[in-house]
Protein backbone atom coordinates (compact mmCIF):
# COMPACT_ATOMS: atom_id res chain seq x y z
CA UNK A 1 0.00 0.00 0.00
CA UNK A 2 1.33 3.44 -0.94
CA UNK A 3 2.14 5.73 1.98
CA UNK A 4 -0.08 8.81 2.09
CA UNK A 5 2.95 11.04 2.61
CA UNK A 6 4.41 9.91 -0.74
CA UNK A 7 1.29 10.88 -2.72
CA UNK A 8 2.24 14.59 -3.13
CA UNK A 9 5.63 13.54 -4.51
CA UNK A 10 3.87 11.33 -7.05
CA UNK A 11 1.44 14.17 -7.92
CA UNK A 12 4.34 16.54 -8.51
CA UNK A 13 5.97 13.87 -10.64
CA UNK A 14 2.73 13.60 -12.61
CA UNK A 15 2.74 17.31 -13.44
CA UNK A 16 6.44 17.28 -14.29
CA UNK A 17 6.09 14.19 -16.45
CA UNK A 18 3.16 15.69 -18.30
CA UNK A 19 4.87 18.97 -19.16
CA UNK A 20 8.08 17.19 -20.18
CA UNK A 21 6.56 14.51 -22.40
CA UNK A 22 3.29 15.95 -23.72
CA UNK A 23 5.21 18.33 -25.97
CA UNK A 24 6.35 15.33 -28.04
CA UNK A 25 2.73 14.49 -28.82
CA UNK A 26 1.70 18.06 -29.70
CA UNK A 27 4.90 19.10 -31.46
CA UNK A 28 3.16 19.51 -34.86
CA UNK A 29 0.41 21.61 -33.22
CA UNK A 30 2.93 23.92 -31.54
CA UNK A 31 4.88 24.23 -34.80
CA UNK A 32 1.71 25.25 -36.63
CA UNK A 33 0.58 27.63 -33.88
CA UNK A 34 3.92 29.43 -33.64
CA UNK A 35 4.53 29.22 -37.43
CA UNK A 36 7.81 27.33 -37.12
CA UNK A 37 9.15 24.02 -38.48
CA UNK A 38 9.00 20.74 -36.55
CA UNK A 39 12.82 20.66 -36.05
CA UNK A 40 12.57 24.21 -34.64
CA UNK A 41 9.80 23.10 -32.33
CA UNK A 42 12.12 20.32 -31.21
CA UNK A 43 14.40 23.01 -29.78
CA UNK A 44 11.68 23.69 -27.20
CA UNK A 45 12.36 20.20 -25.85
CA UNK A 46 16.05 21.06 -25.67
CA UNK A 47 15.32 24.37 -23.90
CA UNK A 48 13.29 22.63 -21.19
CA UNK A 49 15.98 19.99 -20.74
CA UNK A 50 18.69 22.63 -20.38
CA UNK A 51 16.57 24.34 -17.73
CA UNK A 52 16.54 21.09 -15.76
CA UNK A 53 20.31 20.74 -16.09
CA UNK A 54 20.93 24.27 -14.84
CA UNK A 55 18.23 24.34 -12.18
CA UNK A 56 18.82 21.02 -10.44
CA UNK A 57 22.26 21.67 -8.90
CA UNK A 58 21.79 25.45 -8.63
CA UNK A 59 18.47 25.53 -6.77
CA UNK A 60 19.32 22.56 -4.56
CA UNK A 61 22.65 24.11 -3.52
CA UNK A 62 20.93 27.41 -2.72
CA UNK A 63 18.12 25.88 -0.65
CA UNK A 64 19.55 22.63 0.78
CA UNK A 65 19.67 24.14 4.28
CA UNK A 66 15.92 24.86 4.28
CA UNK A 67 13.25 22.36 5.46
CA UNK A 68 12.63 19.98 2.53
CA UNK A 69 8.84 20.36 2.53
CA UNK A 70 8.95 24.15 2.12
CA UNK A 71 11.63 23.80 -0.56
CA UNK A 72 9.43 21.42 -2.54
CA UNK A 73 6.51 23.85 -2.25
CA UNK A 74 8.61 26.72 -3.65
CA UNK A 75 9.78 24.55 -6.52
CA UNK A 76 6.20 23.70 -7.50
CA UNK A 77 5.15 27.36 -7.31
CA UNK A 78 7.89 28.16 -9.82
CA UNK A 79 6.73 25.24 -11.93
CA UNK A 80 3.16 26.59 -11.90
CA UNK A 81 4.10 30.14 -12.89
CA UNK A 82 6.35 29.24 -15.81
CA UNK A 83 4.00 26.64 -17.27
CA UNK A 84 1.27 29.29 -17.22
CA UNK A 85 3.75 31.53 -19.05
CA UNK A 86 4.16 28.81 -21.71
CA UNK A 87 0.39 28.77 -22.20
CA UNK A 88 0.34 32.48 -23.07
CA UNK A 89 3.63 32.73 -25.00
CA UNK A 90 2.97 34.99 -28.03
CA UNK A 91 5.93 33.83 -30.13
CA UNK A 92 8.73 31.29 -30.44
CA UNK A 93 11.27 33.36 -28.48
CA UNK A 94 9.03 33.77 -25.42
CA UNK A 95 8.07 30.11 -25.64
CA UNK A 96 11.75 29.13 -25.61
CA UNK A 97 12.33 31.25 -22.50
CA UNK A 98 9.27 29.93 -20.70
CA UNK A 99 10.22 26.30 -21.41
CA UNK A 100 13.73 26.91 -20.08
CA UNK A 101 12.35 28.54 -16.91
CA UNK A 102 9.74 25.80 -16.42
CA UNK A 103 12.55 23.25 -16.48
CA UNK A 104 14.51 24.90 -13.64
CA UNK A 105 12.56 23.33 -10.71
CA UNK A 106 12.13 19.93 -12.40
CA UNK A 107 15.36 18.22 -11.39
CA UNK A 108 15.52 20.08 -8.08
CA UNK A 109 12.06 18.73 -7.15
CA UNK A 110 13.10 15.14 -7.84
CA UNK A 111 16.44 15.67 -6.10
CA UNK A 112 14.91 16.91 -2.85
CA UNK A 113 11.93 14.59 -3.28
CA UNK A 114 14.23 11.57 -3.54
CA UNK A 115 15.82 12.39 -0.19
CA UNK A 116 12.38 12.94 1.38
CA UNK A 117 11.10 9.65 -0.07
CA UNK A 118 14.16 7.82 1.27
CA UNK A 119 13.58 9.24 4.76
CA UNK A 120 9.91 8.29 4.69
CA UNK A 121 10.57 4.78 3.33
CA UNK A 122 10.27 1.61 5.37
CA UNK A 123 13.39 -0.41 6.12
CA UNK A 124 14.83 -1.98 2.96
CA UNK A 125 12.26 -0.25 0.73
CA UNK A 126 14.17 2.85 -0.40
CA UNK A 127 14.11 1.97 -4.10
CA UNK A 128 10.39 1.13 -3.84
CA UNK A 129 9.72 4.55 -2.28
CA UNK A 130 11.68 6.23 -5.08
CA UNK A 131 9.69 4.20 -7.59
CA UNK A 132 6.46 5.50 -6.01
CA UNK A 133 7.57 9.07 -6.66
CA UNK A 134 8.55 8.22 -10.24
CA UNK A 135 5.24 6.40 -10.70
CA UNK A 136 3.61 9.83 -10.88
CA UNK A 137 5.87 10.64 -13.81
CA UNK A 138 4.95 7.40 -15.55
CA UNK A 139 1.22 7.79 -14.88
CA UNK A 140 1.51 11.14 -16.61
CA UNK A 141 2.35 9.16 -19.72
CA UNK A 142 -0.65 6.87 -19.24
CA UNK A 143 -3.20 9.59 -18.49
CA UNK A 144 -1.76 13.09 -18.76
CA UNK A 145 0.16 12.85 -22.03
CA UNK A 146 -2.58 11.11 -24.07
CA UNK A 147 -5.22 13.47 -22.64
CA UNK A 148 -2.96 16.46 -23.28
CA UNK A 149 -2.24 15.25 -26.82
CA UNK A 150 -5.97 14.94 -27.50
CA UNK A 151 -6.57 18.37 -25.98
CA UNK A 152 -3.78 19.88 -28.06
CA UNK A 153 -5.12 18.36 -31.29
CA UNK A 154 -8.78 19.15 -30.68
CA UNK A 155 -8.81 22.38 -28.66
CA UNK A 156 -5.49 24.17 -28.23
CA UNK A 157 -1.95 23.28 -27.26
CA UNK A 158 -2.05 26.31 -24.94
CA UNK A 159 -4.78 24.70 -22.86
CA UNK A 160 -2.43 21.79 -22.16
CA UNK A 161 0.06 24.01 -20.32
CA UNK A 162 -2.75 25.64 -18.33
CA UNK A 163 -3.79 22.18 -17.10
CA UNK A 164 -0.18 21.48 -16.11
CA UNK A 165 -0.07 24.75 -14.16
CA UNK A 166 -3.20 23.72 -12.23
CA UNK A 167 -1.61 20.37 -11.37
CA UNK A 168 1.41 22.23 -10.04
CA UNK A 169 -0.82 24.37 -7.83
CA UNK A 170 -2.63 21.28 -6.50
CA UNK A 171 0.75 19.76 -5.64
CA UNK A 172 1.65 22.76 -3.50
CA UNK A 173 -1.45 22.23 -1.35
CA UNK A 174 -0.92 18.46 -1.17
CA UNK A 175 2.65 18.93 0.04
CA UNK A 176 1.43 21.27 2.75
CA UNK A 177 -1.23 18.86 3.97
CA UNK A 178 0.31 15.39 3.62
CA UNK A 179 4.10 15.58 3.88
CA UNK A 180 5.35 15.77 7.48
CA UNK A 181 7.90 18.31 8.61
CA UNK A 182 11.45 17.06 8.13
CA UNK A 183 14.33 18.88 9.74
CA UNK A 184 16.68 20.64 7.37
CA UNK A 185 20.22 19.44 6.91
CA UNK A 186 23.04 21.13 8.73
CA UNK A 187 24.12 24.10 6.65
CA UNK A 188 27.26 23.51 4.62
CA UNK A 189 29.14 25.69 2.19
CA UNK A 190 28.83 25.34 -1.55
CA UNK A 191 32.51 24.40 -1.63
CA UNK A 192 31.79 21.50 0.72
CA UNK A 193 28.90 20.28 -1.46
CA UNK A 194 30.99 20.48 -4.60
CA UNK A 195 33.47 17.98 -3.15
CA UNK A 196 31.31 15.18 -4.46
CA UNK A 197 32.54 16.05 -7.95
CA UNK A 198 35.99 14.79 -7.02
CA UNK A 199 34.64 11.26 -7.40
CA UNK A 200 35.46 9.69 -10.76
CA UNK A 201 32.69 7.16 -10.15
CA UNK A 202 30.14 9.98 -9.88
CA UNK A 203 31.28 11.43 -13.20
CA UNK A 204 31.02 8.02 -14.84
CA UNK A 205 27.52 7.56 -13.40
CA UNK A 206 26.51 10.97 -14.79
CA UNK A 207 27.98 10.13 -18.19
CA UNK A 208 26.06 6.85 -18.28
CA UNK A 209 22.85 8.70 -17.44
CA UNK A 210 23.39 11.59 -19.85
CA UNK A 211 24.45 9.58 -22.88
CA UNK A 212 22.67 6.26 -22.37
CA UNK A 213 19.22 7.76 -21.79
CA UNK A 214 19.75 10.07 -24.77
CA UNK A 215 18.86 7.07 -26.90
CA UNK A 216 15.33 6.96 -25.54
CA UNK A 217 14.83 10.70 -26.02
CA UNK A 218 16.11 10.63 -29.61
CA UNK A 219 13.32 8.11 -30.21
CA UNK A 220 10.62 9.77 -28.12
CA UNK A 221 11.19 13.37 -29.23
CA UNK A 222 10.04 12.59 -32.77
CA UNK A 223 7.57 9.81 -32.05
CA UNK A 224 4.52 11.72 -33.37
CA UNK A 225 5.86 12.35 -36.90
CA UNK A 226 7.43 8.86 -36.95
CA UNK A 227 4.07 7.22 -36.28
CA UNK A 228 2.12 9.37 -38.73
CA UNK A 229 4.62 9.62 -41.60
CA UNK A 230 6.36 6.22 -41.49
CA UNK A 231 4.10 3.83 -39.58
CA UNK A 232 1.02 5.48 -41.15
CA UNK A 233 -1.04 5.78 -38.00
CA UNK A 234 -3.81 8.34 -38.28
CA UNK A 235 -3.11 11.50 -36.20
CA UNK A 236 -6.23 10.74 -34.15
CA UNK A 237 -4.65 7.47 -32.93
CA UNK A 238 -1.45 9.07 -31.58
CA UNK A 239 -2.93 9.58 -28.06
CA UNK A 240 -3.66 5.83 -27.96
CA UNK A 241 -0.05 5.00 -28.84
CA UNK A 242 1.19 7.48 -26.22
CA UNK A 243 -0.99 5.65 -23.70
CA UNK A 244 0.73 2.39 -24.63
CA UNK A 245 4.13 4.05 -24.03
CA UNK A 246 2.88 5.39 -20.70
CA UNK A 247 1.60 2.01 -19.52
CA UNK A 248 4.99 0.58 -20.38
CA UNK A 249 6.70 3.32 -18.37
CA UNK A 250 4.50 2.63 -15.34
CA UNK A 251 5.26 -1.08 -15.45
CA UNK A 252 8.93 -0.38 -16.05
CA UNK A 253 9.51 1.98 -13.14
CA UNK A 254 7.94 -0.48 -10.70
CA UNK A 255 10.06 -3.33 -12.05
CA UNK A 256 13.12 -1.09 -11.97
CA UNK A 257 12.47 -0.33 -8.30
CA UNK A 258 12.25 -4.02 -7.44
CA UNK A 259 15.33 -4.81 -9.49
CA UNK A 260 17.38 -2.07 -7.78
CA UNK A 261 16.43 -3.44 -4.34
CA UNK A 262 17.73 -6.89 -5.33
CA UNK A 263 20.83 -6.48 -7.50
CA UNK A 264 23.67 -3.91 -7.54
CA UNK A 265 22.58 -0.72 -9.33
CA UNK A 266 25.34 -0.73 -11.94
CA UNK A 267 24.54 -4.30 -12.98
CA UNK A 268 20.87 -3.37 -13.39
CA UNK A 269 21.81 -0.32 -15.48
CA UNK A 270 24.10 -2.36 -17.75
CA UNK A 271 21.38 -4.93 -18.42
CA UNK A 272 18.74 -2.27 -19.11
CA UNK A 273 20.93 -0.20 -21.45
CA UNK A 274 21.84 -3.30 -23.46
CA UNK A 275 18.17 -4.20 -23.90
CA UNK A 276 17.41 -0.55 -24.74
CA UNK A 277 19.93 -0.68 -27.60
CA UNK A 278 18.21 -3.74 -29.06
CA UNK A 279 14.74 -2.18 -28.76
CA UNK A 280 15.80 1.05 -30.46
CA UNK A 281 17.32 -0.89 -33.35
CA UNK A 282 14.02 -2.75 -33.68
CA UNK A 283 12.15 0.59 -33.75
CA UNK A 284 14.16 1.53 -36.81
CA UNK A 285 13.87 -1.87 -38.50
CA UNK A 286 10.12 -2.30 -37.97
CA UNK A 287 8.97 1.34 -38.20
CA UNK A 288 6.66 0.45 -41.10
CA UNK A 289 4.66 -2.13 -39.12
CA UNK A 290 1.81 -0.88 -36.94
CA UNK A 291 1.53 -4.03 -34.75
CA UNK A 292 5.29 -4.13 -34.20
CA UNK A 293 5.42 -0.45 -33.26
CA UNK A 294 2.65 -0.90 -30.67
CA UNK A 295 4.62 -3.70 -29.00
CA UNK A 296 7.86 -1.72 -29.24
CA UNK A 297 6.20 1.42 -27.85
CA UNK A 298 5.27 -0.50 -24.70
CA UNK A 299 8.63 -2.25 -24.36
CA UNK A 300 10.73 0.87 -25.04
CA UNK A 301 8.77 2.92 -22.51
CA UNK A 302 9.10 0.19 -19.88
CA UNK A 303 12.83 -0.21 -20.46
CA UNK A 304 13.50 3.52 -20.30
CA UNK A 305 11.78 4.19 -16.98
CA UNK A 306 13.11 1.02 -15.38
CA UNK A 307 16.47 2.81 -15.47
CA UNK A 308 15.23 5.52 -13.08
CA UNK A 309 15.50 3.82 -9.64
CA UNK A 310 18.91 2.13 -10.18
CA UNK A 311 20.41 5.32 -11.61
CA UNK A 312 19.06 7.35 -8.69
CA UNK A 313 20.51 4.88 -6.18
CA UNK A 314 23.87 4.83 -7.95
CA UNK A 315 24.13 8.63 -7.81
CA UNK A 316 23.06 8.82 -4.17
CA UNK A 317 25.60 6.15 -3.27
CA UNK A 318 28.42 8.29 -4.70
CA UNK A 319 27.33 11.63 -3.22
CA UNK A 320 26.89 10.98 0.50
CA UNK A 321 28.60 14.27 1.44
CA UNK A 322 25.85 16.26 -0.36
CA UNK A 323 22.96 13.86 -0.77
CA UNK A 324 20.38 16.32 -2.09
CA UNK A 325 22.79 17.76 -4.65
CA UNK A 326 23.86 14.30 -5.77
CA UNK A 327 20.28 13.11 -5.99
CA UNK A 328 19.29 16.10 -8.14
CA UNK A 329 22.02 15.24 -10.62
CA UNK A 330 19.97 12.25 -11.79
CA UNK A 331 17.42 14.53 -13.43
CA UNK A 332 20.20 16.74 -14.76
CA UNK A 333 21.69 13.67 -16.39
CA UNK A 334 18.35 12.52 -17.79
CA UNK A 335 17.76 15.93 -19.30
CA UNK A 336 21.23 16.22 -20.76
CA UNK A 337 20.13 13.00 -22.44
CA UNK A 338 16.83 14.68 -23.36
CA UNK A 339 18.58 17.70 -24.90
CA UNK A 340 21.24 15.58 -26.60
CA UNK A 341 18.76 13.06 -27.93
CA UNK A 342 16.36 15.71 -29.27
CA UNK A 343 19.21 17.65 -30.89
CA UNK A 344 21.12 14.72 -32.42
CA UNK A 345 17.92 12.96 -33.44
CA UNK A 346 16.86 16.08 -35.33
CA UNK A 347 20.06 16.31 -37.39
CA UNK A 348 19.21 13.58 -39.92
CA UNK A 349 15.76 15.15 -40.30
CA UNK A 350 17.25 18.54 -41.20
CA UNK A 351 19.44 16.71 -43.75
CA UNK A 352 16.34 15.33 -45.44
CA UNK A 353 16.28 11.77 -44.13
CA UNK A 354 13.07 10.03 -43.09
CA UNK A 355 11.45 10.20 -39.66
CA UNK A 356 12.80 6.69 -39.01
CA UNK A 357 16.39 8.00 -39.10
CA UNK A 358 16.48 9.24 -35.45
CA UNK A 359 16.18 5.59 -34.37
CA UNK A 360 19.72 4.84 -35.56
CA UNK A 361 21.03 7.83 -33.62
CA UNK A 362 19.05 6.60 -30.61
CA UNK A 363 20.53 3.09 -30.75
CA UNK A 364 24.03 4.55 -31.01
CA UNK A 365 23.55 6.65 -27.88
CA UNK A 366 22.20 3.70 -25.87
CA UNK A 367 25.13 1.57 -27.03
CA UNK A 368 27.53 4.30 -25.90
CA UNK A 369 25.86 4.08 -22.48
CA UNK A 370 26.59 0.35 -22.42
CA UNK A 371 30.25 1.11 -23.14
CA UNK A 372 30.42 3.61 -20.29
CA UNK A 373 28.82 1.15 -17.87
CA UNK A 374 31.38 -1.46 -18.86
CA UNK A 375 34.13 1.13 -18.34
CA UNK A 376 32.83 1.81 -14.84
CA UNK A 377 32.96 -1.90 -14.08
CA UNK A 378 36.44 -2.18 -15.56
CA UNK A 379 37.72 0.58 -13.30
CA UNK A 380 36.93 -1.66 -10.36
CA UNK A 381 34.39 0.66 -8.70
CA UNK A 382 33.43 -1.84 -6.03
CA UNK A 383 31.19 0.65 -4.22
CA UNK A 384 28.92 0.82 -7.24
CA UNK A 385 28.40 -2.92 -7.04
CA UNK A 386 27.16 -2.90 -3.42
CA UNK A 387 23.37 -2.60 -3.12
CA UNK A 388 22.38 0.49 -1.15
Amino acid sequence: MIKKSLVPLALGGFGIGMTEFVIMGILPDIATGLQISIPQAGYLITAYALGVVVGAPTLVSMLAHRPPRSVLMWFMLMFTVFNAMSAFAPNFEVMMLSRFMAGLPHGAFFGVGSVVAARLADEGKVAAALATMFTGLTLANVIGVPAGTWLGHNLSWRAVFLVVALIGLATVFALRQLVPHIDSQARTSLRHDLRIFRSRALWLALAITSIGTGGFFAFFSYIAPLLTEVTRFKPSTIPMVMTVVGVGMTVGVLLGGRLADRVPPLQAILILLASMTVLLLCNGLFAGSQPAMLVLAFATGANALALGPPIQMLLMEHSREAEMLGSSLGQSGFNVGNATGAFLGGIPLTLGYSYASPQWVAAGLALAGVGLALAMLAHGRARALVPA
